[in-house]
């Protein structure tokens, strides 16, 4: 009888990624919930709402969460202004992802445009039979089709990998946590406690407190919304560099693209700071600086190139 053979450190690495990922997702609507439960029901009982409102925003919380789970991908679709295409529209581009999805034993992706002239592209979804691929028009038009297949190797590497559920889930699930906090501001300073402190003389005491929770929140918030995409980890887009060029069996073809991308000049319109880590490449091209580099969700371009064509 033969014994069945160890796996590979490669793909040990995959199968450990994939159970990261997973783990990861529900730490992060756990974590979603526990922060913005604490964080309205402080503000309510310095109202003098009393704690038991904290057990109906966690509910509320909770349902977010799960809407979330299931709904991200088409806010994500809907955000980036994305269209699906078919093999008949879109021959070459759709053919490329059949194809790819054969050779990785992946469920077929549904596919999409964004009519933006900056080439990029990322992968969305919860798992890999309700994912989706979606590319821009300067893609398709930019690159050469070997090229365009080491991209589009990448986003199913990402599908592959379950980093798809991660990245989806950060958007919307940071994106709350910044409007909450930005709610708070803009209420504390527009008076809410002091219309308080008319009728009672700890008004004025609870108006300070609702403030100084405010701007708390204000400054924490972004904080955690990026720690949230930090989450997914740069170490993502190295292993989807790695699994990508595996998959098209074309290292060269993955980094030429990504030269092209990164050296294009356009921004793309599409694309804001709650959507950027989702991309192959940060599309935020007209924001670039030292401290948007040092909080990137993307490592350099140019190690990962170097590492494509090392292989």
């Amino acid at each position: 009888m033969t014994l069945p053979s160890a796996p590979t450190p490669g793909s040990t690495l995959v199968y450990d990624r994939i159970s990261a990922n997973k783990r990861t997702t529900w730490l992060m609507m756990i974590g979603f919930v526990v922060i913005l439960t604490a964080l309205i029901g402080l503000a309510a009982y310095a109202l003098g709402l009393g704690l038991g409102v904290m057990g109906f925003v966690g509910i509320a919380l909770i349902v977010y969460a799960l809407f979330s789970y299931w709904a991200s991908s088409s806010i994500v679709l809907s955000i980036s202004g994305a269209h699906e295409v078919t093999k008949e529209e879109e021959w070459e581009f759709v053919r490329r992802v059949e194809n790819l999805s054969i050779g990785s034993g992946l469920p077929m992706p549904r596919t999409w445009v964004i009519e933006d002239s900056a080439p990029n592209a990322f992968a969305t979804g919860r798992d890999p039979n309700h994912s989706h691929v979606v590319v821009t028009r300067g893609l398709l038009d930019k690159l050469e089709p070997i090229e365009l297949e080491g991209v589009l190797a990448h986003e199913l590497s990402h599908i592959g990998n379950y980093d798809i559920r991660v990245m989806t889930l950060a958007v919307v699930l940071a994106g709350l946590i910044a409007l909450v906090s930005d709610f708070f501001l803009r209420w504390s300073f527009m008076g809410a406690g002091g219309r308080k402190s008319g009728k009672d003389k700890g008004g004025g005491g609870l108006g300070i407190i609702i403030i100084i929770l405010a701007v708390v929140a204000a400054i924490l918030a972004p904080i955690i919304a990026q720690a949230i995409k930090f989450a997914v980890s740069r170490q993502r887009e190295y292993l989807a560099d790695a699994s990508g060029a595996l998959l098209c069996r074309h290292p060269e073809a993955l980094a030429r693209a990504l030269e092209k991308i990164a050296l294009d000049p356009e921004p793309l319109e599409a694309a804001n700071k709650a959507t950027a880590h989702l991309y192959i490449s940060n599309p935020l091209k007209e924001h670039q600086s030292f401290l948007n580099n040092l909080f990137s969700t993307h490592p350099p371009t140019e190690e990962r190139i170097r590492l494509l064509r090392s292989m």
